[in-house]
């Protein structure tokens, strides 16, 4: 039985159920059939640690129960190879939404039902429900709020991970026609919210860069004048895009504003991240060149300090 497709709204909350988390037992191995789920138990979430090719991951020495709304009861992982990164989230964004905490558990069963490339394109509840990516995406927003997490950081983690599911998810209940609209709306909202960052920012600083154009919520005004126009202009413009989304529109909505108004943090983050991990490089490779570097960076500060500092 197919599961259809649930979007939802901000405005419908789900109430929240811890109990609808428990301990899902143990897989059947060769040596016996494992333990079955006992919903009168807490859920157990115990982790081995792998290193796969310098790549941490993780496997559940237990299994994770979850009564969903819809679909029932699901059991994951479905067998014993399945291998976790905990909260799929990039580094850049783990200040936002951590790789663990409250939302554990639900990440962890939104990555066991999310097939992965060697895997089923699917997965089915023991009540016979196939979950597509799509109501998997779901199960994880409504399971976040069993687990206690906030309403803003679980609709921006659902927004996070339809986008995924638009561009590199398998078995969506999607004709291949709507798959490319949906992939051609959040490509056209990703590229507009960028560049007219990009312009905003030059217009912020009165600056001419190459391809920017100025932008009419900002103009010639003072500083914190643009820097209103910019902040509404984060707002509004994504809103709009979000119409090309259809029924996703809401993940449309949040992403889009959230890609806005933290374009800068991340691009910033980004610049942050990337010189750490070339220092790390150089420090690794040319242990002398990365002292002199320091050197010659210390050197260079007492310089403007003085320069600056004594007139």
């Amino acid at each position: 039985m197919k599961a259809r497709e649930r979007v939802g709204s901000i405005g419908r909350q789900v109430a929240v159920e811890p109990r609808r988390f428990y301990d899902g037992g143990t897989l059947p191995t060769a040596a016996g059939p494992g333990q079955p789920p006992d919903p009168g138990s807490d859920p157990r979430i115990v982790l081995e640690r792998h290193s796969e090719e310098g790549v941490e991951t993780f496997a559940l020495e237990r299994r994770l129960a979850y009564r969903d709304r819809h679909l029932g009861e699901l059991l994951v992982p479905a067998d014993a190879d399945f291998r976790t990164d905990l909260t799929s989230v990039p580094a850049l964004f783990t200040w936002l939404v951590p790789k663990t905490g409250a939302h554990l558990p639900a990440a962890l069963l939104h990555d066991a039902l999310v097939a992965g490339r060697g895997d089923p394109a699917s997965y089915v509840s023991t009540e016979g429900h196939e979950v597509d990516r799509v109501e998997a995406d779901r199960v994880f927003r409504d399971a976040m709020a069993d687990t206690g997490t906030g309403v803003i950081r679980r609709w921006i983690v659902w927004s996070a991970v339809t986008v995924a599911t638009i561009f590199v998810g398998r078995a969506v209940p999607w004709s291949p026609l709507k798959h490319w609209s949906y992939r051609v709306a959040a490509g056209v909202t990703i590229a507009a919210i960028v560049y007219l960052g990009y312009s905003a920012t030059a217009d912020l600083f009165d600056v001419s860069w190459v391809g920017a154009v100025d932008v009419p919520w900002m103009g010639d005004r003072p500083w914190w004048a643009e820097l209103a126009g910019g902040f509404a202009g984060a707002v509004v413009l994504p809103l709009a895009l979000s119409l090309l989304w259809g029924r996703l529109r809401m993940a449309g909505a949040i992403a889009g504003v959230m890609l806005a108004v933290l374009l800068h943090v991340t691009v910033g983050l980004a610049v942050i991240g990337a010189s750490y991990l070339a220092l790390e490089r150089l420090a690794r490779r040319a242990p002398l060149a990365a002292w002199a570097l320091a050197g010659v960076v210390v050197a260079a500060s007492l310089v403007v300090f003085a320069v600056l500092s004594l007139g």
